[in-house]
């Protein structure tokens, strides 16, 4: 027999005993998790659809690391590409209409949940936003097993009913925050006793990002495809495209510039944003700059867009949870220029791995690219090591799964004690 705190990588730390509060969840005797696989812990993640993004990601990563340290994983979602992944990896993947928003699918969506945390002996269930996580949640409740959230996004939350609609992700017995930001809104808006809320931020797959794992042909292909000139610094703004990205605040800070020795991608789909993407294109004309800034839509290779960059900017003009290319292009050695909303200035030390500068201000941004770019190459590869060693002594992936499956641990030796978390 071996310990519930063996899920997790650190096995030299003693489980802790959890907080004096936690509900009643036992609907039978815990066991202890079989590093074999063929018991518990049995974690179920839920979230709308398996399609692309972040949230998406983090599921699938969370879910081969339990995998891999002995748990049994599996994954309820209305479906997706992304699905591959998981059958790939062993992975169960339940279809279920998760994604809807509509009452009655909600509703239903319990009992369906329900039936499938009784199949398989759940003892987690873990949501990842809100409509399923109403559903989850009462269901979790009917079957007295754990419900764990994460809240990987502010929400809109200016009027009560929003609130409400909210609320369901601060009603875990613990509640990840994927940032410090997002953990300071939680705790200010919902009011959650500080003991259920952890902040564990999202990680970046290293052995994908890393300067050394990009080979140059990558980068040639993309020089090539997007006549991308050698001669001239690259400035890439990645992220789909969306005015609350700040697009246009970047285009009017390049016409501030006034240089014609620049070249600015633009990387991200625009496919839901057509007419943005129209208004984009006819700024760029209006100012003059249509040889200087180009959208160059979505490519399956970011570690080679970042390869390619001289500064990654991230304009964001609305607070980010936790800004996911901004660490992408930090593990790829390069200097970040970001707004001052959210969560990205957590990440970037202002003048060491980057700039912090006011959102919606082209001034303020033209005047940073422009010091960036002044800047002595060996200050700039400074730069850019200090970028690489921040988000590898926090921002991992392998991080990030750690910090998950240590409370999976915690929900599961409170289990043992039959305590409340």
């Amino acid at each position: 027999m071996r310990h519930a705190r063996q899920l997790s990588s650190d096995s030299n730390q003693k489980p802790k005993r959890p907080p004096a509060k936690m509900r009643r969840r036992r609907r039978r005797a815990p066991e202890i998790p079989d590093p074999s696989g063929s018991g518990r812990p049995v974690v179920l993640q839920v979230l709308p659809s398996l399609a692309s993004g972040g949230v998406e990601r983090g599921t699938i990563e969370v879910a081969k690391a339990l995998r891999a340290a002995g748990g049994t994983a599996i994954v309820a979602s209305a479906g997706g590409p992304m699905v591959k992944q998981l059958r790939r990896a062993g992975v169960k993947h339940v279809t279920l209409p998760l994604k809807s928003k509509n009452p009655i699918t909600i509703w239903q969506n319990i009992q369906r949940l329900v039936a499938l945390i009784e199949k398989h002996n759940v003892d987690i269930v873990h949501a990842r936003s809100r409509a399923p996580a109403w559903s989850a949640y009462k269901a979790a409740q009917q079957t007295r097993v754990h419900f764990l959230t994460t809240f990987h996004a502010e929400y809109g939350h200016a009027s009560a009913l929003k609130r409400a609609y909210n609320a369901v992700m601060a009603k875990g017995d613990l509640v990840i925050a994927v940032s410090d930001y997002i953990a300071g809104h939680v705790a200010n808006t919902y009011e959650i006793n500080p003991h259920r809320l952890r902040t564990i931020p999202r990680g970046v797959d290293t052995s994908a990002f890393h300067p050394d794992r990009v080979g140059s042909k990558r980068v040639k292909t993309l020089v090539q495809d997007w006549s991308v000139a050698s001669d001239m610094p690259v400035i890439v703004l990645p992220g789909r495209v969306s005015r609350i990205k700040g697009h246009h605040v970047l285009i009017d800070a390049i016409a501030r510039l006034g240089r014609e020795d620049l070249t600015v991608l633009m990387v991200g789909d625009a496919e839901d944003k057509q007419s943005y993407a129209r208004e984009l294109n006819k700024q760029i004309e209006r100012l003059g700059l249509s040889w200087t800034i180009r959208l160059v839509g979505a490519t399956n290779d970011m570690p080679a867009v970042y390869s390619l960059a001289d500064i990654v900017v991230c304009p964001s003009l609305v607070p980010e949870g936790f800004g996911r290319t901004v660490a992408e292009a930090m593990a790829m050695g390069k200097p970040v220029i970001v707004t001052d909303l959210g969560a990205p200035p957590e990440l970037v030390a202002h003048g060491e791995t980057g700039w912090v500068v006011p959102a919606n201000d082209p001034d303020a941004l033209a005047d940073a690219i422009s010091r960036t770019l002044a800047l002595p190459d060996h200050l700039l590869r400074e730069m850019g090591q200090r970028g690489i060693a921040t988000i590898q002594n926090r921002y991992t992936k392998d991080h990030m799964c750690n910090a998950t499956l240590s409370l999976y641990d915690e929900l599961l030796v409170a289990m043992l004690y039959d305590s409340d978390v």
